[in-house]
């Protein structure tokens, strides 16, 4: 039986973008994708883009606390063997990053899987602003400052069956607590695909001030110590400073 891949976006007046999003879903050459989408009850014309793309298998609009609680709702809708989330501004490199993702959980030794991704320009998506590398894993990784990118991070559903759903608590970095919780705590095994998969709108909650990097900064230190881990002194520090490698040519 081949592997199904459930494909996770919420929306919430994304009517500038969806589109786009939905067009690199539905153009994948797998032929075994869910795509769920959770909209947070869009006071735009999200939702009459979205019901324009028959491929998409669910669809959720109703209020929420927030992305973290609305990819949650995705995640318990999941029907998938394996679980991956795609954001309303991002769109999939090719049409082949699924099949990609899908081979290399054919090894039932792997529990997750990522990728490269690319920042691009909110208006012109074929202008790269910056290209993030992530490299291997090794167990000490994290402690270096390194994690994965989220958009190209997926997992099998039996693990958050196991290790649990996004921590809403956190505003901005319950993405990073999630993998640490997953590749730290948990050890699962993950497999690097050493290609573009995800190209990324610049912007983000996290880096749109310096009061903000702060504030994502002591969300990261939270996420350490709610899994019961201590990262080096220097690890925090480190973390931001690896994205200065992302802007060189």
């Amino acid at each position: 039986m081949p592997l199904r891949v459930s494909i996770i976006t919420a929306t919430y007046n994304s009517e500038e973008t969806v589109a786009e999003t939905m067009r690199s879903v539905e153009e994948q050459d797998y032929g075994h994708i869910e795509h769920i989408i959770v909209d947070g009850h869009s006071k735009d014309d999200t939702l009459d883009i979205v019901q324009q793309y028959p491929h998409t298998a669910t669809l959720i609009s109703e209020k929420d606390e927030g992305i973290y609680d609305a990819m949650n709702k995705g995640i318990r809708a999941a029907t998938g063997d394996i679980i991956g989330i795609l954001n309303s501004d991002d769109i999939y490199e090719h049409a082949s990053v699924i099949s990609e993702v899908a081979r290399v959980f054919e090894n039932p030794s792997v529990q997750a899987s990522y990728g490269d991704i690319q920042y691009v320009d909110a208006q012109n998506t074929s202008r790269v602003t910056r290209t993030w590398k992530a490299g291997a894993y090794h167990p000490h990784s994290f402690f270096w400052g390194w994690m994965p990118p989220h958009p190209s991070f997926f997992v099998r559903k039996t693990v958050y069956d196991q290790v649990g759903l996004f921590d809403t608590s956190l505003r901005s970095a319950a993405d990073y607590e999630m993998m640490l919780r997953i590749l730290v705590k948990h050890r699962m095994k993950a497999a690097y695909i050493p290609q573009v998969m995800v190209r990324m709108r610049t912007g983000g909650m996290s880096n749109a001030s310096v009061g903000n990097r702060i504030r994502a900064n002591q969300e990261d230190r939270k996420a350490w110590r709610i899994n019961g881990l201590k990262p080096y002194f220097f690890t925090l520090y480190l973390k931001p400073l690896r994205k200065i490698t992302q802007f060189l040519k």
